[in-house]
Order: C-alpha cells, then sequence, then structure tokens
C-alpha cells in the first residue's frame, strides 16, 4: 500500500481457494509460503477447514510450528463442509462478521489463486483500505500469471476513471 511505514507483520491473512487449482505451481507456492512465513515467525489467519490451497497453506504453516487461527462461518462446519481447520477455529454467524474478525486480527493480507470468495475477500479488503477502514499491506501472489487478467481489468477501470491511479496503488 502506498505510504505504508515499515512495520513488522506478526500475522497475515491469506485469501486462497478451497480447491488446489489444475497448475501444481499453486500448490507448491502454498508450500512455499509456509517456509517464508517460519523464517519471518510470522502466524496465519485464515478461513478455516483443509480443503484445497487454504489446507495446503494452514497444514503447511502448523508444521511450521507457527500458530493457525481459522476463521469459519458455523454454516460451513455443517456435515463438515469444508474439513478441519488446522490450528484454532473461531466460529462466526457470517461471512461478513468473518472478514471483519480476519482485518481486525491480521498485519498484512495476501491473496493466492482462488475463486469468488478469493476475489471477494481481496477485494473486501482493498475497499476498506480506500476508504481508511485500514491502513495494512495488500498483496497478490500472482503465479504463473493467474491475476494477470484481473490486474488488467483493474487497470482498463483506472483509465475509465472508475478507479483512481492513488486507489489503485493499495
Amino acid at each position: 500500500m502506498e505510504g505504508v511505514s515499515v512495520r513488522k507483520i506478526k500475522k497475515i491473512c491469506v485469501f486462497c481457494g478451497a480447491n488446489s487449482g489444475k497448475d501444481v505451481a499453486f500448490v507448491n507456492a502454498a508450500f512455499h509460503l509456509r517456509e517464508v512465513l517460519g523464517k519471518r515467525k510470522i502466524d496465519l489467519v485464515y478461513g478455516g477447514g483443509k480443503l484445497g490451497l487454504m489446507g495446503c497453506v494452514s497444514t503447511a504453516v502448523a508444521q511450521h510450528e507457527r500458530q493457525v487461527l481459522g476463521i469459519i462461518p458455523s454454516a460451513f462446519t455443517v456435515n463438515n463442509l469444508v474439513g478441519e481447520t488446522c490450528g484454532k477455529e473461531i466460529k462466526v454467524a457470517t461471512m461478513q462478521e468473518r472478514l471483519v474478525m480476519m482485518m481486525e486480527l491480521s498485519d498484512a493480507f495476501i491473496a493466492l489463486p482462488g475463486g469468488f470468495g478469493t476475489l471477494e475477500e481481496l477485494f473486501q479488503m482493498i475497499s476498506w483500505a480506500q476508504l481508511s477502514i485500514h491502513n495494512k499491506p495488500i498483496g497478490v501472489l500472482n503465479i504463473n500469471g493467474f491475476f494477470n487478467g484481473l490486474l488488467s481489468f483493474v487497470d482498463h477501470a483506472v483509465k475509465q476513471e472508475f478507479i483512481t491511479p492513488r486507489a489503485r496503488k493499495i
């Protein structure tokens, strides 16, 4: 984020898919993220469960002896829809409550490849930063160009003056 001073990140929130995707590089990147978080002694906040990339990141971080916190809507725990959360789990009533808690408990946000849920979480954090609800770093891990189309769309929205150049730098 533009103008953010250097700060110690203790907990990072990772947004990513409940599927692994078809490119093995996505899973490899999730495991590499574990190494980075472990070496920097950064704990993980995520959406809970153990499916797909979310499961790869959470189990790998836990194996690196870092704290893992899954924040999961109660509806997802019915019939074990997303698998058991690795680490501590907080159940919330709604998706909105989940996002608020993720924002409050994290020092930064990063998105790995994922679907609509990942995009919704990413854009919610970007919107809240634009509105000065938080001033935390936000990034995407653009594995094999996964986010290229999305970034091109954002650039197009800037050219069409729906997103300001300043907001584009969030």
